[in-house]
């Protein structure tokens, strides 16, 4: 008997082969698209990055405006002054008022150190140069006689080192007086009386207080009703049509002044101003 060996099934052996290659293929294939994948969205987020960190610094690198900076001269005067006053409106009224008899507030106005009535002023220091001048003749050795060596003032007022209030008092037979009033302590600085009044003026001036039925306070308060803030000045006047009125100045929180103009009768608002200054 003649033995056959049996024939190798190498189709199978073949097409196992091919599997086998196209298997590992597939995996390189892949793992090859993986890397590109890995690789373009490397580079696309490293280039945002570079783009971000370039526009970055142009940010942070601009200085942030200083909010003194956004404020004009008058509006940083305004605040500084404000800042340092502690005496308010309507306590300055009532002290100036206390300091002349019967007096009536026709003008106040805050100031700063060294900012008070140049008419005042002028005339005190006349006044004292005067004085000075009449001992520098009397004495042989042209030495002051006060025993101080200082010129009194004839006011006796002190030299504020702060802001102050001044104020217009004028009495019942329209006498007008200047009233000086730290702003920090509430203490009268200097009350003078207006030498330069006749008495014509004097009349007038009693006339238009009798007039004036509003007080400062109630003008000062229908005007920070229409224009909120802090009341720094009023003045009694007449407007351009002859209507008598309170001219109050009110300084809002962004240091912008509005003058506000009240009715000295009926107490209604007849004018209104901003100053963008």
């Amino acid at each position: 008997m003649t033995y056959d060996p049996r024939p190798k099934n190498t189709g199978f052996l073949r097409a196992h082969r091919l599997r086998a290659a196209g298997a590992a293929c597939a995996v390189l294939t892949a793992a090859l698209l993986t890397g590109c994948g890995q690789d373009s969205g490397s580079t696309s987020t490293g280039t945002e990055t570079s783009e971000a960190a370039r526009a970055v610094p142009e940010r942070t690198t601009s200085p942030s405006p200083s909010p003194s900076a956004s404020l004009t001269k008058d509006q940083q005067k305004r605040k500084k002054l404000l800042a340092s006053t502690k005496i308010t409106f309507d306590k300055a009224v009532t002290t100036a008022e206390g300091a002349v008899k019967g007096g009536k507030v026709t003008e106040l106005e805050l100031k700063g150190p060294g900012k008070s009535d140049d008419d005042t002023d002028a005339s005190a220091s006349a006044s004292a140069s005067a004085s000075a001048s009449a001992s520098m003749s009397a004495s042989p050795t042209g030495a002051s006689s006060s025993p101080s060596g200082s010129s009194a003032s004839p006011s006796g007022s002190p030299t504020a080192t702060g802001p102050e209030w001044v104020a217009a008092v004028v009495a019942k037979d329209g006498t007008e007086h200047t009233v000086r009033i730290d702003a920090v302590t509430g203490k009268v600085l200097q009350s003078v009386e207006d030498p330069d009044q006749d008495t014509q003026e004097k009349s007038r001036t009693a006339e238009r207080i009798a007039k004036a039925t509003q007080t400062p306070q109630e003008a000062a308060k229908a005007a920070t009703d229409k224009a909120k803030g802090t009341v720094t000045s009023l003045d009694l006047d007449e407007n351009d049509k002859n209507v008598l009125v309170w001219s109050v100045d009110v300084v809002a929180k962004d240091y912008k002044e509005t003058t506000v103009d009240i009715d000295a009768a009926s107490g209604s608002v007849t004018g209104e101003h901003v100053d963008n200054d």
